[in-house]
């Protein structure tokens, strides 16, 4: 059982980022770091979240939602920064752990991640293919995506279209990918100042009273497992608005802010890690959280927050499906419509890029760690990318948003970065009582309050999530247990390394000694017990 929390220290971190065959190319700056942290938070949720959470949730009082989120995750941000500039190095969560809380914890959050990222890049090509659909539409066309009856088995070659382009994308490097998202990313950053500065112009400030609606009873009572953990355990009736309702917005806008820690995959391929990955993450968080304020001001204050969305045939608005570009066609700014369509097609784009590149990251540290398949970890001697990782989960990620239909998802992505981001401000307080002698390039102030503030917020979040998000977590988690115990812990390279005595230690020290054929050959090494 003390296999399980053997860690792999700092410097045998350090030492394998130069293994030959393993070794990815520094070349990001701050500048990409930033641009890569932007890229992925605007998406998806600012161009529908807010307004389908301000008109069932939250109302006007969204607004107090996001910067919730937005504390939960600064607080977050700092444990990151500290992390990623003490221990650059691929794998994000996934490495912090490893070198803190011990093997068993790190492959733990680092299936988390799998799920996360590969979940979260799935549902935001899904939502690109639609907006696709959307963008046609505004101008007069028509283009359907989606392959098949709308009640039965369908392909969507439009999220599988965006998915391979991004993948072949990255394959060819991450310097080419970065100078790509910048370019895309400027494009939706100015669209969405566009939309700031014209939305004040239908601005009423009377659309905001009140702040903070009263709580409303979900129609029906809701079934328990679709309410969330907190209500469920204090027995308070599943209720949307008031101040419930703005927790459960907290929880759920979370989403729009998940990508700053992405930054932190890259961490590896930054050419001065310890100055320029803080900058990274400070930098693209301050952004989203500024332009989500005014984007959530904005359009509560141009339509009133029980207007947004389609009108149904009772005269009600179906808020489910309002959208920033619902606004303002509700108010016959159909121009605006079609830009902000425009620019959440380059939003996505730039999301579901950045999610693909998280994690091809994080599979390429456990593989290079043994805990997957080591063969998977081989870096393309031309481009400096994992390439063989970066295949396999572009065409895992394509079959998934390609042919299972998603809803629901958004939680299932915020259980799983809550999480790391529970564990990660752990490790931050222990790696600085085990190891104060490493040098940091950023320090958390006030320590241990900060982390242990994050955690309580994360946890906060977590549990105003629904149950049945909860249920399907622990299911993934289940499965990632067994996997653990009958692959990674028998191929661990940490264990192979402890272990020096007999033949198994002798089998350690031929595999590192024949490093480099490896990464020349290609050749699989050979072990005693392989035979």
């Amino acid at each position: 059982m003390s296999s399980l929390w053997r860690t792999k220290s700092v410097e045998q971190s350090m030492q394998d980022t130069d293994e030959p065959g393993h070794q990815l190319k520094r070349n990001l700056s701050a500048l990409d770091l930033t641009v890569f942290g932007v890229a992925v938070v605007i998406g998806a949720g600012i161009f529908t979240l807010g307004a389908k959470v301000a008109a069932t949730k939250a109302g006007p009082s969204v607004t107090i939602g996001f910067l919730l989120a937005a504390v939960a995750c600064g607080l977050a941000a700092m444990c990151y920064a500290e992390f990623a500039s003490t221990v650059p190095v691929a794998g994000s969560a996934y490495t912090f752990s490893y070198a803190t809380l011990g093997e068993f914890v790190a492959w733990i959050i680092g299936w988390d991640l799998v799920l996360e990222l590969a979940l979260g890049a799935a549902v935001v090509a899904k939502g690109w293919s639609a907006y696709l659909g959307n963008l046609f539409e505004q101008f007069g066309g028509s283009l359907t995506t989606i392959i098949g009856p709308a009640d039965g088995f369908n392909f969507d070659w439009g999220a599988v279209l965006i998915i391979a382009i991004l993948t072949v994308l990255l394959v060819l490097g991450t310097k080419l990918s970065a100078r790509a998202n910048l370019v895309i990313t400027t494009i939706k950053v100015a669209v969405v100042l566009l939309v700031i500065v014209v939305g004040f112009f239908y601005f009423k400030a009377s659309n905001l009273t009140p702040f903070i609606p009263p709580s409303q009873p979900v129609d029906g009572g809701g079934r328990a497992l679709d309410q969330p953990l907190l209500q469920l355990i204090i027995g308070q009736a599943p209720s949307s608005f008031g101040v419930f309702g703005i927790l459960a917005a907290a929880s759920i806008v979370f989403f729009a802010f998940i990508g700053f820690d992405i930054v932190a995959t890259a961490a590896e391929e930054t050419r001065e890690p310890q100055r320029d990955l803080p900058r990274g993450i400070f930098g693209s968080l301050a952004i989203v959280t500024v332009l989500y304020v005014l984007v959530t001001v904005v359009i509560t204050g141009m339509v009133k927050y029980n207007e947004l969305g389609p009108l149904l045939p009772d005269g009600t608005h179906d808020g489910e499906h309002a959208t920033l570009a619902s606004a303002f066609s509700q108010l016959n700014v159909d121009w605006a419509a079609k830009v902000i369509a425009i620019g959440a097609l380059a939003g996505l784009t730039t999301v579901v890029m950045v999610l693909l590149l998280g994690q091809s990251r994080v599979v390429f540290a456990m593989a290079r760690d043994g805990l997957l398949p080591r063969r998977l970890a081989k870096v393309n001697q031309r481009t400096g990318t994992p390439a063989i990782i970066t295949v396999i989960v572009g065409a895992i990620v394509a079959v998934v948003a390609g042919f299972v239909p998603t809803s629901d998802l958004e939680e299932m992505v915020n259980v799983g970065t809550l999480f790391a981001f529970v564990l990660v401000s752990i490790g931050v307080i222990i790696l600085r009582r085990r190891r104060p002698d490493l040098p940091r390039g950023y320090k958390v102030p006030l320590m241990p309050l900060i982390p242990i503030l994050s955690v309580i917020a994360c946890v906060w979040l977590m549990l105003n999530l629904v149950t049945f998000t909860w249920i399907r977590f622990g299911v993934w988690m289940v499965v990632g247990v067994v996997v653990y115990f009958l692959y990674g812990r028998r191929h661990s390279m940490v264990g192979l390394r402890e272990d020096g005595s007999g033949m198994r230690g002798l089998a350690m020290s031929q595999e590192q000694l024949s490093a480099t054929r490896e990464g020349i050959e290609g050749k699989p090494l050979r072990r005693p017990e392989d035979g």
